[in-house]
């Protein structure tokens, strides 16, 4: 049964799509920077262009997580949503305040930008992947609080399934942790300590739950199994989550001048963090296996298990190649970091997302289903899409090695610079897939144009 607040949904999707395209043109421009050093300078020097990728990244996968739940959570609650009319008011809210701040990082110089915004009131900004000004971020919270309500209401009101509460405690979880992007202590340790309470615990603790939630419901859909199955592999999955991702933040504590604890229960729980990856992995293939009907929308099914295999390797096997204490020593802010954190996010993220628009949209206009073509295409774009990540991921691992060994462990070190020029070629190679990547993309977003043929009369 379909309900017509689901609908709200869709801008949410759109606007994630088109942030994805956003992002991946600035990485395209980093990735250029990294070899030719002044391109587009002073326009958009590097650390801006830095700046603008990473929090493309964050702002379009919040847009697709709320599309995601405004179309997940009416069909699990049997209900309307509490309010569609609040939810679009959202959607532009934080649509033109993300497009502000982009504008903002593009146009005005950081420091001056700080100034403007409050930023002498509450110091917040200047971290990685917290850059907002002060004014977003409270609007991202205004946002966050409103959107939880929404959906909280639905919940509240109608059938509470496990998906839809595992996803609730997701979303919830990540409105809390951002609050402690608020806190910024001038003690280095401490606020570096903090810093991974948002980063870390977003997406090595209850991000994953999200991710779960949102797979979990597309393959109830596509095939038919017994939802009491797939609710006993989500319950699983979220009790290892929960378990090795709070206590594996410690993975992050090893340098930073925390107590020395830190290296072991670091070190151990984040090894087990793969864990819940992999079961996700077999959950996803042992429900396609298992499936009751051969669901028309194959794509959806290919992302579904795609999501599954790519989480695994780049969160589960790329974060354990670096994890341990005595590895990290060596490798902690190397290219393996950026090898790992591409296909991680990928893999776990921006798949899970392109999944549930792949089922949701087709449905939100009026089919079960896109024409066969329109999924021939959208499966092409998943090809080159996964394959060039893997690419991207492999060339900055191969990056990171080198850099390792030329910069860190041997006798004679060479200057970071001196590094970086031997490891160019993996930089130039990782240019080339990442055009590629972008080629994926462009046809996944013309996949939802195309029309099958019309039948021979």
């Amino acid at each position: 049964m379909q309900y017509s607040s689901q609908a709200v949904a869709k801008p949410y999707f759109i606007a994630a799509i088109g942030l994805f395209i956003g992002q991946i043109l600035f990485g395209l421009v980093m990735g250029l920077q990294y070899v030719v050093g002044d391109f587009l300078f002073p326009a958009i020097p590097f650390n801006v262009a830095r700046m603008v990728h990473t929090n493309l990244l964050i702002v379009w996968l919040l847009f697709g997580f709320m599309g995601g739940a405004y179309y997940l959570i009416p069909e699990e609650s049997q209900r309307e949503l509490h309010s569609p009319r609040l939810a679009i008011i959202m959607f532009w809210i934080f649509l033109v305040a993300g497009a502000l701040t982009i504008l903002g990082y593009l146009m005005v110089p950081y420091a001056s930008l700080a100034k403007m915004t409050g930023n002498d009131i509450l110091p917040t900004m200047g971290r990685e992947f917290l850059e907002q000004p002060l004014l977003t971020k409270v609007g991202i919270v205004v946002v966050a609080l409103a959107f939880l309500y929404n959906i909280s209401l639905t919940v509240l009101a109608g059938r509470k399934t496990t998906i839809s509460l595992v996803l609730l405690l997701g979303l919830w979880g990540l409105a809390i942790f951002f609050l402690f992007s608020f806190y910024n202590p001038s003690n280095l340790v401490k606020d570096k300590y903090f810093w991974w309470w948002v980063v870390h615990l977003w997406v090595e603790g209850v991000w994953e739950l999200i991710l779960g939630a949102l797979l979990a419901f597309v393959l109830v859909k596509v095939t038919g199994v017994d939802r009491e199955v797939i609710e006993k592999w989500l319950y699983v999955i979220i009790a290892m989550t929960l378990i090795t991702g709070i206590i594996g933040t410690g993975h992050h504590y090893y340098w930073i001048g925390t107590p020395e604890y830190w290296q072991w229960w670091g070190s151990i729980f984040s090894a087990l963090e793969p864990i819940p990856f992999f079961m996700m992995t077999v959950f996803a293939f042992n429900m396609v296996n298992r499936r009751k009907r051969e669901h028309p929308n194959k794509a959806a099914t290919l992302w579904a298990l795609g999501t599954g295999v790519m989480s695994f390797l780049g969160a589960g096997v790329w974060g354990f190649l670096h994890t341990l204490a005595p590895v990290n020593y060596y490798t902690h802010g190397t290219q393996i970091t950026a090898a790992h954190g591409h296909m991680a996010f990928y893999g776990a993220y921006a798949m899970v997302v392109m999944c549930i628009i792949s089922y949701a949209m087709p449905v939100l206009r009026g089919r079960e289903a896109n024409p066969e073509r329109s999924q021939v295409m959208e499966m092409w774009s998943f090809w080159l899409m996964t394959i060039a990540m893997v690419f991207i991921t492999l060339f900055l691992t191969a990056a990171g090695i080198l850099q390792v060994w030329l910069q860190r462990y041997s006798a004679t070190p060479m200057p970071f610079m001196a590094a970086q020029d031997q490891v160019a070629i993996f930089y130039w190679l990782r240019e080339g897939t990442g055009v590629v990547f972008m080629i994926g993309l462009v046809l996944y977003v013309m996949s939802f144009f195309v029309k099958d043929r019309p039948a021979a009369a």
